[in-house]
C-alpha cells in the first residue's frame, strides 16, 4: 500500500526518534534481569481490600490477565506492534498490564469489551476542574509561567506537578485552600478517587503528560484537558491506551538512562514499578544524588508489583516473546 506524504512524513519521524532513543549509553549501567528483593516487598491494604470484596485472589487475577494476553491473538499482536514502534521490548507492556490487573482492577474477559466501553465516554460532559476552576485556567496562573516555555507535554505536565506541589498542595493561595493531595486525584478525577481507565488503567494525567510521543511515535489523535471525555475516550480504547503506556514507559527508560546512568531496559520489575508508582524523573534523580552521579552502587529496586513480573517473567515471556 503507498503512503500518503503526512503518513511518510510519520514514519520518518518515528524512525528517527526510534534511532535516537535505542542507541546504547557507554555510561549507562545495566540492571540486570530479576528482582533486587529476596522476599516481595508488602501488597498495600488497599489492594488487598479491594481483591477480598471482588471474592477473589491475586493469583486468580494474575491468571485471568495471563490468559487473556496469551489467548487474544490480536492483543498479542497490537502489544508487539506498539512496543516494536516505540522500541522497547514487548515484556514491559505486558508487564505493565499484569501488573494493573494484578493488584488493581480485574481484567475484562475479551478484548471486545475495552472497545465498548471506550465509545461509552463519547459525548460524556464532564470537565477537569476544581471547585470550579478549569485545570486549564489553573495552570495559566503566573505560578507555572516556568512551565510555559518547556516543549515537550511530559516536561510540561512534570512541571506543573512540581509547582502544585512546591506551592499549592495543603496551602491557601489567594484566600482558596487546596487539599493536601495529588494533582491528579485533585484535578482529574470527576467520578471518584484512585480513578484509572481501560486496558492499561491509565490516568487522564498519565496520557496528557506522554502525549507527545505517543502522538508522534504512533500517530494517534490529540488530547486536551479542555476535552475530558475526549481524554477518557483514549485512554478506554485499547489502541490509544498502548500507545500511552509504551510512550511512557519508553520515556522512564530513557530518563534512567539519561539522567541516573542506568539502562532498566532488561529489567520488566522495574519498568513496571515505575508505570505503578509514577514520578520516574524525579525519582531518577533522587538515586542520581544518593549515588553522586550517573551509575553506582544502588540501583532501582522493584516494589511489590514490579516484584511479581520479574517472578513470571520466563512465563510471560513464553506467551508474548521478545525483541
Amino acid at each position: 500500500m503507498a503512503f500518503s506524504k503526512g503518513r511518510l512524513l510519520l514514519a520518518v519521524a518515528a524512525g528517527a526518534f526510534i534511532a535516537a532513543t535505542t542507541l546504547p549509553s557507554l555510561a549507562a549501567v545495566t540492571v540486570p534481569a530479576g528482582n533486587r528483593n529476596v522476599e516481595q516487598p508488602a501488597i498495600p491494604g488497599a489492594s488487598k481490600r479491594r481483591t477480598q470484596a471482588l471474592k477473589s485472589t491475586f493469583e486468580q487475577k494474575y491468571e485471568k490477565i495471563r490468559d487473556l494476553i496469551a489467548t487474544d491473538k490480536r492483543l498479542k499482536s497490537k502489544i508487539r506492534k506498539t512496543a516494536s514502534m516505540f522500541g522497547i521490548d514487548p515484556i514491559h507492556i505486558v508487564g505493565a498490564l499484569v501488573g494493573e490487573h494484578t493488584y488493581n482492577v480485574d481484567a475484562y474477559d475479551h478484548l471486545q469489551t475495552y472497545y465498548v466501553k471506550a465509545m461509552s465516554y463519547a459525548g460524556e460532559r464532564f470537565r477537569f476542574d476544581y471547585k470550579g476552576e478549569a485545570v486549564s485556567d489553573f495552570v495559566d496562573r503566573p505560578e507555572f509561567d516556568a512551565c510555559k516555555s518547556l516543549s515537550n507535554s511530559r516536561d510540561t505536565w512534570s512541571c506543573r506537578q512540581d509547582v502544585w506541589d512546591s506551592t499549592f498542595r495543603g496551602k491557601t493561595v489567594g484566600g482558596k485552600s487546596y487539599p493536601n493531595n495529588r494533582f491528579n486525584a485533585v484535578f482529574f478525577e470527576p467520578f471518584y478517587a484512585g480513578q484509572t481507565f481501560g486496558l492499561g488503567q491509565l490516568s487522564p494525567l498519565t496520557a496528557l503528560t506522554n502525549q507527545d510521543l505517543a502522538v508522534q511515535v504512533a500517530g494517534i489523535k490529540r488530547i486536551s484537558a479542555d476535552n475530558a471525555s475526549g481524554v477518557y475516550e483514549a485512554i478506554m480504547d485499547p489502541d490509544s491506551t498502548l500507545a500511552y503506556m509504551a510512550a511512557s514507559i519508553r520515556a522512564d527508560i530513557d530518563d534512567y538512562r539519561t539522567i541516573a546512568g542506568f539502562d532498566i531496559s532488561k529489567n520488566p520489575g522495574i519498568t513496571a514499578t515505575l508505570y505503578n508508582i509514577g514520578g520516574a524523573k524525579a525519582r531518577a534523580q533522587a538515586l542520581a544524588r544518593k549515588n553522586g552521579g550517573k551509575g553506582g552502587s544502588r540501583m532501582p529496586e522493584e516494589n511489590y508489583y514490579g516484584w511479581l513480573v520479574n517472578e513470571k517473567e520466563a512465563e510471560l515471556r513464553s506467551i508474548i516473546g521478545s525483541n
